[in-house]
């Protein structure tokens, strides 16, 4: 197993980049996903913007300075890869983000992929219906087990406003709940 910093020097070489980057993909890929999937909820999307978000990986690794860890700084690319598909789908639909996210949720309920039952289905739906800096401190610590730390360094928050973000979507959550 490569360390960190050996697997970054071989991103950055010319003559070992090719299969250090085979190594970065097949280890975080899936992790990378699911981080993906939670946020634009379906898998062909998801696909896509891991796809993208694994070739700003490669075109960027020179600029990777190492200030953080190598797996946080493709959270935080690959975070607003989602973020931005997103929004690119709301206004090239006319919709408001809002109303994107509705038609997301009723195209979950649909998904060969969605392999949920009916209670994951009332989670995902409350928890769509939470402002986006909640959403992603919400999935990133209930379905991720991320620490606030990590997530610091991922979404460049400090750690206070992460617990207090967090602790408002787990309350926002189990009120939405309770209403279904």
């Amino acid at each position: 197993m490569l360390t960190e910093e050996t697997l970054v020097r071989k991103l950055k070489s010319k003559d070992t980049q090719s299969r250090a980057f085979e190594v970065l993909v097949s280890t975080h890929k899936e992790r990378l996903y699911w981080h993906i999937r939670r946020i634009v909820l379906n898998h062909d999307d998801a696909d896509d913007v891991l796809q993208n978000t694994f070739i700003k990986v490669y075109r960027n690794i020179e600029s990777f300075k190492g200030d953080s860890k190598l797996y946080s700084w493709m959270y935080r690319i690959g975070t607003n890869e989602a973020l931005s598909y997103l929004s690119q789908r709301s206004k090239k639909l006319g919709l408001s983000d809002g109303e994107y996210q509705d038609r997301m949720l009723a195209n979950l309920e649909a998904d060969v992929y969605f392999e949920g039952d009916e209670i994951q289905m009332k989670l995902q739906k409350a928890i769509a219906m939470l402002p986006e800096k909640q959403k992603l401190v919400f999935t990133m610590k209930y379905f991720d087990g991320m620490k606030y730390e990590e997530i610091s360094e991922i979404l460049e928050t400090s750690v206070g406003g992460l617990k207090a973000s967090y602790h408002l979507a787990v309350k926002k959550v189990e009120s939405l709940l309770k209403e279904s």
